[in-house]
């Protein structure tokens, strides 16, 4: 069943909710993010600890979703949300910038992989050709993690304490 989406109309893409196993065998449903969800991801970025939520670097937090130009997915457990996964694409543009976050007791669980290969999917299938960010510097396990998804990291031209990640899609 498809649920109105925002004032553009868009239907809530349901198909691209998928049922997967954590590296651990935890059972999690990567989906898109609803309207409903508003209140649980509240609850999900409250939760989140001040070093998590100084180093995520993810301005993108809306539950106003049109499905095209602004994606995002959640992995939700046991009917919370453990992680999200968004991008908004650049105007007139074919690239996007994108942000993730896990929660704390959800780190180095493999949620960050699933929710990225559902975000990069839906952004090739939308025709982006590239998916870019920015990461703090002091953030290691974010620029390993991201390296080993295949995107190059660049030292930010404007601000040193930045780190501009780039993958070609």
């Amino acid at each position: 069943m498809a649920a109105r989406a925002d004032n553009r109309g868009m239907d809530y893409p349901a198909h691209l909710a998928r049922q997967r196993l954590t590296r651990d065998g935890r059972a999690v449903l990567v989906r898109p993010v609803r309207p409903a969800d508003e209140g649980a991801l509240a609850a999900f970025f409250a939760a989140l600890s001040d070093g998590t939520r100084r180093l995520r670097f993810q301005r993108f937090t809306s539950t106003r979703i049109d499905y095209d130009r602004h994606m995002a997915f959640v992995c939700e457990a046991d009917g919370r949300i453990v992680g999200d996964a968004r991008y908004v694409a650049n105007p007139s543009t074919r690239s996007c910038e994108l942000g993730i976050v896990i929660a704390d007791a959800w780190h180095h669980s493999g949620v960050a992989q699933l929710l990225m290969h559902a975000l990069t999917r839906a952004a090739q299938a939308r025709g982006v050709e590239t998916m870019e960010g920015l990461v703090l510097a002091e953030n290691g396990d974010m620029l390993d993690f991201v390296r080993e998804l295949g995107f190059e990291a660049h030292p930010s031209r404007e601000d040193a304490t930045l780190v501009r990640i780039v993958k070609v899609l």
